[in-house]
């Protein structure tokens, strides 16, 4: 099916589009009425919109996962129910079960779009994503040697996010010309008239990034092809300005922004159904909804062809940090796989930092697979987590203060989409020393614990990072790997042997005994790691013998050696982490639900730590090998 084949509509077509106009405008108002919530006011005011777009773009019902469709993303996300009646009249499902299970718990049809939904591409909920996921999916037309075309739908009220400017400058940066926003420009919005809310220039923003702008009628049918039909063949991103009405199509609620989030009464959807000459069977609707069951769970997997390289091994004599070691992978990966046929395409994307997240070394052997974006966080994130669910590989290297902390919602937002991201998030804990407080990113594992599919891995030197970055780069699902700042000694065996050698292969969820003991447990991971076994060194001279429990994978914890650990009687946890939220509160929780005893013990940041050398920072927040030791010693004796 190709897009936008006619020159213009003919009379048939529009007819034909009246015709679904008036049955979706009904099944707006029913689904919204019956779910006593939801967005009527908007969906109307979009409704034409969806309607060009998804009879005339490049999507199959019978195909609605064709991988060389066209990609529309409706940004304005709760203007769900426009979205559903078209999709429904369109026959990418049952409209009936779109009315009956609307924003009822365990169906298809939830109050904000779903990718789950046949012929949703991204679940939008928070305004202000959509373009940047369009972004995301227009650079992976590019790497994949597609043809498809990326349509956003958006409010004009998000206009005024920061993160919509990002994503245009993006788009035009790497010559996104395969992308066509459709702004909805109501100018209402929940708290009134939007030049009131926030005055915002929307044309003139979109120009002044070099964007070329279409303004249409944006309920006349005819106009709207024709500007969608002629920005296709434009050289740069485009952007229609399609002037609407709110509510359109019923007299008593257009213009009126009371109903942006209000649905009718069913008084006022019987007067509201006279309008249209559509009877009212809203008494059929209340029967099937109770007959509707949960759909099935929604899951993703990404089949990742690429060959991981061979792993390198760092000698005790090696001096580097473990990002360098992060970089040096990535590198290898690159070499092994870019321009490879039948191999995932990679992307690796930066905020101004490629030197310091070492992704630099990346980006000179291969910039066409390199995207510098700038200080622009939050598009980032989410134009990374859009291309990761297309079939790339992308990757994203950033201090962890950026894209953990400052980017959390984003983040968020690829969670629940399922994306197949891997974050490379550096300076991490106290480590980074004298940037201070504002770059010390010492709350990541609370972050991301809260989010259900995301897997954090912090080895513990060079030789496990190395595993871990060609482990993550080559499996499916979001992946975040974590690594400080400051250079890391090569852990050793007792022998002085790396620990991590030529035949090790990391496995997530697998935590290592870096040294035994009968005494206690000392459970470390990143930058404690080799404090601990300093830590061993000291209470060992002492005549303590404890074992030493690198637990790299701190969100998924080594079930079968913390029950041995709970076996010795001691347990402490050593981080460089805000000691409420970090490994040791997950292993306490898992301590507590087991029912395995132990006298157990946090060693973890209890504030803020000011600016100053790793190793100052360490000692002036209690942190030293010598004090934990001290504390270990007083504990046990």
């Amino acid at each position: 099916m190709a897009r936008f084949v006619k020159e213009k509509l003919e009379s048939s077509d529009i007819e034909k589009l009246k015709e679904l106009q008036r049955l979706a405008r009904g099944d707006i108002l029913k689904m919204t009425t019956l779910a006593r919530s939801g967005h009527p006011g908007g969906a109307l005011s979009s409704l034409d919109i969806f309607l060009i777009l998804y009879s005339f773009a490049n999507v199959n019902p019978k195909n609605p996962r064709d991988p060389d469709r066209d990609r529309i993303v409706v940004s304005h996300g709760h203007t769900s129910a426009g979205v559903y009646a078209v999709l429904g009249r369109l026959g990418f499902f049952d409209i009936d079960e779109a009315i009956a299970g609307f924003r009822k718990a365990g169906t298809l049809f939830e109050g904000h779009v779903e990718r789950k939904v046949p012929g949703v591409e991204w679940d939008t909920g928070n305004l202000g994503q959509g373009l940047s996921a369009g972004c995301g999916f227009a650079l992976a037309a590019k790497l994949l040697g597609k043809d498809f075309h990326v349509f956003v739908a958006m409010s004009d009220a998000e206009q005024a996010k920061g993160q919509v400017a990002e994503a245009r400058r993006f788009a035009r940066k790497y010559g996104l010309n395969n992308i066509t926003v459709v702004i909805d420009y109501n100018r209402k919005q929940i708290s009134g008239n939007t030049f009131d809310v926030m005055p915002v220039n929307i044309k003139e923003n979109y120009l002044s990034d070099g964007w070329e702008v279409i303004e249409v009628n944006g309920h006349d049918f005819q106009e709207l092809y024709l500007a969608m039909r002629n920005s296709l063949s434009l050289d740069s991103p485009v952007a229609i300005l399609a002037y609407t009405t709110m509510g359109k199509g019923i007299s008593f609620m257009e213009d009126k922004e009371k109903y942006h989030g209000k649905p009718l009464t069913e008084e006022e959807l019987q007067k509201a159904l006279e309008e249209l000459g559509l009877p009212n069977d809203i008494d059929r609707y209340k029967k099937l909804r109770e007959k509707v069951r949960p759909a099935k769970r929604f899951s993703v997997h990404y089949e990742v062809k690429l060959d991981p390289g061979t792993p390198r091994v760092y000698r005790p004599e090696d001096k580097l940090d473990n990002r360098s070691a992060f970089g040096n992978a990535l590198a290898d990966i690159g070499r092994a796989n870019v321009g490879v046929e039948g191999r995932t395409p990679i992307a690796v994307f930066d905020c101004d930092l490629a030197s310091s997240v070492k992704v630099d070394g990346f980006a000179k052997e291969f910039p066409e697979n390199f995207f510098e974006a700038g200080v622009q966080e939050h598009n980032t994130a989410t134009v990374a987590g859009a291309l990761s669910s297309q079939g790339v590989l992308a990757v994203w290297g950033d201090f962890g203060v950026f894209n953990i902390d400052e980017t959390y919602n984003q983040q968020r937002l690829n969670d629940i989409n399922r994306t197949n991201l891997k974050v490379a998030s550096t300076h991490l804990g106290i480590d980074v020393g004298e940037d201070g407080k504002t770059h010390h990113c010492v709350d990541y594992i609370g972050v991301l614990r809260n989010l259900y599919g995301f897997r954090l891995i912090v080895p513990a030197d060079p030789n496990q990072t190395d595993r871990a970055t060609r482990y993550m780069l080559t499996r499916s699902g979001n992946y975040a790997l974590g690594v400080g700042r400051s250079r890391t000694p090569i852990i050793t065996r007792e022998d002085g042997s790396p620990f991590f050698d030529a035949d090790y292969r990391f496995e997530y969820g697998k935590a290592d005994i870096l040294r035994d003991g009968d005494r206690g447990a000392l459970i470390v991971y990143g930058q404690t790691a080799w404090r601990g076994v300093r830590v061993w060194e000291m209470l060992r001279e002492k005549g303590i013998s404890i074992m030493v429990i690198n637990m790299a994978s701190v969100l998924d914890p080594d079930l079968d050696l913390l029950k041995r650990a709970s076996e010795t009687g001691y347990i402490a946890v050593y981080e460089d982490h805000n000691v409420k939220s970090g490994l040791g509160s997950i292993i306490a929780d898992i301590l507590l639900e087991r029912g395995w005893t132990a006298r157990f013990r946090k060693f973890g940041l209890t504030d803020y730590a000011p600016s100053g050398k790793a190793e100052d920072l360490f000692e002036f927040m209690g942190l030293s090998p010598e004090r934990v030791a001290e504390e270990i010693l007083s504990d046990l004796e």
